[in-house]
């Protein structure tokens, strides 16, 4: 007869049989598992520190051609802008590259009339309505709303009043004087919409450089894009003008710009402003607009046709 006795001595050899197969398993497959293991262990450490050599050349790669950039652009540029008046309009996602868009400007010897920075703002579409009734507040005698954009766009009628202040007013229309200038940029300036370098613009410029960057993503970005694009197409009415972007895609102006068959006919675009060599090419491509009365599309985005303008004679 079975008894308890006997199912207590069956369960405990049953499980140190198992006991003794672990632990003779293991010991069979420790040697091969863990050599396995060791083996991937090394090749992914080789594997990751060639990976951040490779990252390493190309980081060191790039300063180089920035360096290279800064040294041929001294050669390049100057005296290709002397005698040229250029006015720098910074919208709000274009800050971060202004300077360095500036200084190849001074290196090309081209006169800055005055750097006007467009803010956050001037393109909120909640302002709409302040920014048509300033439009008409701001007005001077020769500085007048007639002939603005009469269809309701708040930014759209205030850019064209500032494009008609701040740049050369078509032959045979007179010029806007110096202090309807002033008072037309302080009434915005007051307003917190701009602010410009030293409150000072000294006079009117024959070009423009739009210094623009990513697209907007809050709630509110199809309208504030929309909007940077209308303060490109009412300083285009007016003078030259160059986009100074960064990047080319997701609806920034340079992607519209040159998604638009009639906008690239008359702005010049350039994508990677962000960059020397962008910096560089934004000025080679301001003085194609002003020799060549001619636009181009310029950088390293899919959609730029050239990596820059001609080289000036």
């Amino acid at each position: 007869m079975i008894n308890f006795r006997y199912h207590v001595v069956s369960l405990t050899a049953v499980f140190l049989a198992l006991a003794i197969g672990l632990v003779v398993g293991t010991a069979a497959l420790n040697g091969p598992v863990a050599d396995s293991l060791e083996g991937q262990v090394t090749g992914l450490r080789k594997d990751n520190q060639n990976w951040r050599q490779q990252v390493n050349n190309m980081e060191k790669q790039l300063a180089l051609e920035e360096d290279f950039a800064e040294e041929i652009s001294q050669v390049i540029l100057p005296g290709t802008l002397t005698g040229r008046r250029v006015l720098v309009l910074t919208l709000p996602n274009g800050r971060d590259h202004t300077e360095g868009v500036l200084k190849k400007l001074q290196q090309a010897g081209a006169t800055l009339t005055g750097r006007v920075e467009l803010q956050d703002k001037f393109i909120n579409p909640d302002n709409n309505t302040n920014l048509l009734e300033l439009a008409v507040t701001a007005a001077r005698p020769t500085a007048q709303t007639t002939g603005l954009p009469g269809n309701g766009h708040g930014v759209e009628t205030s850019s064209a009043l500032l494009a008609s202040v701040l740049l050369d007013r078509a032959q045979g229309v007179a010029p806007v004087s110096d202090a309807d200038r002033r008072a037309v940029l302080a009434a915005y300036n007051n307003a917190g919409y701009l602010t410009t370098d030293n409150n000072k613009v000294t006079g009117s410029a024959e070009a423009v450089v739009v210094v623009s960057g990513q697209p907007y993503v809050d709630k509110d970005s199809e309208k504030r894009d929309e909007s940077v694009v209308k303060i490109a197409e009412q300083f285009d009415r007016t003078g030259s003008i160059v986009v100074a972007g960064k990047g080319s895609v997701g609806g920034n102006l340079v992607a519209v710009v040159r998604g638009d068959p009639v906008l690239a006919q008359t702005i010049s675009t350039v994508d990677n402003a962000n960059t020397v060599q962008g910096q560089l090419v934004t000025s080679l491509a301001l003085v194609e607009q002003l020799t060549e009365k001619k636009a181009g599309q310029y950088g390293v985005g899919d959609n730029a046709p050239s990596l820059l303008p001609r080289l000036p004679q």
